[in-house]
């Protein structure tokens, strides 16, 4: 009997085949203590270990091949710096002296203490990235309890056209699964948010996630559909169905290969109105990604990610270096740089050690209340963007505004900072353009002041819906009320699109909803003409762009403004994009 389960759309597209159910295979770990004559025994051990899983790891690495891109070899080595960081590798030997605990026992205390760490933080992109350390703490258990991992055992396995469902797996399993002709990813954990699910649309291999009871509905070998897009698993599906789906698939396939035809034509409405598409980047080695697929600028450069898996921040030099690294590979495209937006919680990552945990981080000292209050991390990264502006246009934006005096706050600080350079005898950028990320309800209600003396606004979806509904986009219990078609935040994306107008300042979103083809159409006909997304979902905007008329929409937004039952909202938003290729495009 055919029956559907409902997971999280984590990567878009859609797979048909049989579903290849990976044991989840969880070691025991073992809590004993050991002689004193044995300690250094023990740390050799875990030693041993630790060389064994990077080994590992550089052998997945270098049999990744060329084509997959940046992203995929980006994952893998952030698990190999991790390998190296002594916070989960000298530490869990110094236990072992001080304890007499044997190795897993040392490896599970320190990755609970890391661990607990990362959940305290707001930033939920931040914080599913606990994920990363128990990938790197469970391929070191496996090693020492002698267990074969799973992405070992598949190798034994035809996996040529299969659905693996899994509890959850590492950056490293998703990649050797792709080489080994997985077309879609089931796991009962994770979410959108996941390296695997991020990895997985660098690949575009289909991810349904969050399916946390399936495994007892479901049979190793038996045919699914996975509809990514839709969060959507088809059990047993009947040939109807998969002619349905099929004839999906080719569609999707013919809408993939007209999207890459306008690689080199600007994004331009139907009535032929010019809107710019910029790209959202982590690490410089993103950036080649951008210029791939045209991107008029860097309308997002999270440079947290410099701060992360070290003991100490990065200096001043080494973030100069990366900055004017992005903006060599930009090529005289804007770059707009945000400033660090790190938290009182993120000690781990070299930021503040030693900082207490927030009783709620969500409302602490956290983004530009950080850096304001410790200029010793805020000064360095001002200076060295001021630096890299010389070799090209760059745009300062500061997350999570709420007050204008933050803002004078930062403009005196970076003034501060230009008359140290111009002193100094350093060449630097002059005029930089300073703009706010509108991710608080409060800077939103009075976006008229901030665009009165800002140079530009960004729209933060992400936290701003959050904020304004006060729910947990990653909590399985409440995530259900994450809606960014809420009336009270289509009011406030509005009121900053307009404040922007008003004042004849750029507006942009940033957010994922940006990024999202369902909205393109809606937020066009808002008056939003900035988007900045993925690199990945570039293409797919700028085909939605190319088929709409924008004078045409301006009545259905107007429409859903007035909306307010939840189900009405969604069918109008379907009809705004009924009849086009953005309505089924992958």
């Amino acid at each position: 009997m055919t029956f559907t389960i409902q997971g999280i759309g984590a990567s878009k597209g859609i797979s048909i085949g049989m579903v290849h159910i990976v044991d989840p295979g969880q070691v025991d770990i073992d809590e004993y203590t050991i002689p004193e004559n044995q300690v250094e025994d023990e740390i050799r051990r875990l030693d041993e270990a630790l060389s064994l899983a990077r080994a590992q790891l550089r052998a997945i690495r270098a049999k990744t091949p060329s084509n997959f891109g940046a992203d995929v070899t980006n994952f893998i080595n952030v698990h190999l710096l991790m390998l190296e960081d002594t916070v989960l590798t000298q530490v869990p030997m110094d236990l072992i002296r001080e304890r007499y605990c044997n190795a897993e026992w040392a490896l599970k205390l320190q990755r609970d203490t890391v661990v607990g760490v990362f959940e305290a933080m707001d930033d939920p992109y931040l914080r599913t990235r606990k994920d990363d350390v128990d990938n790197v703490v469970n391929r070191v258990q496996w090693i020492l309890q002698h267990v074969e991992r799973s992405d070992q055992a598949t190798a034994e396995h035809h996996l040529e056209g299969k659905i693996v469902f899994a509890d959850d797996l590492t950056p490293a399993d998703a990649v050797l699964m792709r080489h080994q002709g997985v077309t879609g990813f089931l796991t009962a954990h994770g979410g959108p948010n996941s390296h695997t699910a991020i990895l997985a649309r660098s690949l575009r291999i289909p991810v349904v996630a969050g399916l946390h009871n399936a495994r007892a509905y479901l049979r190793d070998g038996e045919e699914l559909i996975i509809d990514g897009r839709q969060g959507v698993l088809v059990v047993r599906p009947t040939q109807e169905i998969l002619g349905h789906y099929r004839k999906l698939q080719r569609f999707i396939a013919h809408h993939h290969r007209a999207r890459q035809r306008l690689r080199n034509v600007p994004a331009t409405s139907a009535n032929g109105e010019r809107i710019i598409l910029q790209g959202n980047i982590e690490l410089p080695s993103d950036a080649k990604a951008a210029t791939q697929v045209r991107a008029d600028g860097i309308g997002l450069y999270r440079t947290e990610f410099l701060f992360m898996n070290r003991d100490a921040a990065p200096d001043e030099e080494e973030q100069y270096l990366s900055y004017r690294d992005v903006l060599e590979a930009m090529k005289g495209a804007p770059v707009t740089i945000r400033t660090l937006d790190l938290g009182a919680d993120k000690q781990v990552d070299g930021g503040r050690p030693g900082a207490p945990l927030s009783a709620n981080p969500a409302l602490g000292l956290r983004a530009i209340r950080l850096c304001l209050q410790e200029p010793e991390i805020f000064r360095p990264q001002l200076r060295a963007i001021l630096r890299a502006a010389a070799h090209g246009p760059v745009r300062i934006m500061l997350p999570m505004l709420s007050t204008m005096q933050e803002f004078h706050q930062v403009r005196d600080v970076l003034r501060s900072c230009r008359e140290e350079l111009l002193q100094e005898g350093v060449a630097i950028g002059e005029n930089l353009p300073i703009g706010g990320m509108v991710e608080v309800p409060a800077a939103a209600v009075c976006a008229d002041l901030f665009a009165r003396e800002l140079d530009f606004l960004s729209i933060g979806t992400n936290d701003l819906i959050q904020y304004t509904i006060a729910i947990d986009r990653i909590d399985d219990e409440v995530n259900y009320l994450y809606d960014p078609l809420h009336p009270a935040v289509l009011r406030l994306v509005q009121t900053t699109i307009r404040a922007g107008q008003r004042a004849g300042i750029p507006v942009s979103m940033c957010g994922e909803m940006a990024g999202d083809a369902r909205y393109t159409r809606l937020l066009l006909g808002m008056g939003l003409r900035e988007f900045s997304v993925h690199p990945n979902a570039l293409l797919e905007i700028k085909q939605v762009i190319s088929e709409s008329h924008i004078g045409q929409l301006k009545k259905f937004a107007a429409r859903m403004m007035r909306t307010v039952n939840t189900d009405n909202r969604m069918a109008l938003l379907e009809t705004i994009n009924e009849n086009t290729s953005a309505a089924l495009s992958g």
